[in-house]
């Protein structure tokens, strides 16, 4: 994501959201990242039943709330808590990328669910249920409402200038901001990596004698 946004935010006024319904199984079958953007929230956006790699045209369902005009272009993503339960498919985390989510706003979130959301560039932040409360009656009341989300600083800001700290841990932090996931950090230090299996193949050579034989 980027280290700091400022972004509309769309609501989802709906405890114990899981895995299934921010992504359905059946668009389960790939193991690519992309592709899934059209499904988030398949069952709730559309009025008809939808399968991988189709290609018609469905109908909306004019009273979700992602397809409302005014949420068109949002990134931030509030919820309420227990978002991302259930299995822990990262395809849901995918999809809610793909449609442009930077981050999300809730009083919890499935552990697995934040782990994914963490290794694909989206930040889930934990606010109190009273700020989260106020946050759903703002952007009710306010067409376009945005939020300013700074990860160095760690804060929200809103419209009316009041700061909202939240936390997060030092090494998920700098992964988001430097776009790392633990594959690229570990990459970063490969001489560092090198100089100390070569260090440790001298100093105790028996731990990398071949057992085959």
């Amino acid at each position: 994501m980027d280290p700091e946004i400022t972004a509309i935010v769309a609501p989802i006024d709906r405890i114990d959201v899981d895995t299934d319904a921010i992504l359905p199984k059946q668009f389960l079958r790939s193991i690519e990242k992309t592709g899934y953007g059209t499904y988030l929230f398949d069952e709730w956006r559309y009025l008809d039943h939808g399968e991988l790699g189709e290609t018609k045209v469905r109908p909306l369902n004019p009273d979700f709330v992602l397809n409302q005009p005014r949420y068109a272009d949002a990134e931030i993503l509030l919820c309420r808590r227990n978002f991302g339960c259930g299995s822990a498919r990262e395809h849901a985390v995918w999809a809610l990328h793909e449609n442009g989510f930077q981050a999300l706003i809730a009083p919890s979130f499935g552990d697995i669910f934040a782990n994914n959301c963490y290794k694909n560039g989206v930040l889930p932040i934990n606010l109190s249920e009273e700020d989260v409360d106020r946050l759903f009656v703002a952007v009710a009341l306010h067409p376009g409402y945005k939020l300013t989300i700074d990860l160095p600083r760690q804060t929200i800001q809103t419209p009316d200038e009041k700061v909202l700290p939240f936390v997060i841990d030092t090494f998920r932090k700098r992964c988001l901001i430097e776009n790392l996931n633990e594959i690229s950090y570990a990459l970063a230090h490969s001489q560092k990596i090198r100089e100390f299996e070569s260090r440790r193949r001298a100093e105790a050579p028996w731990l990398f004698n071949s057992f085959s034989e």
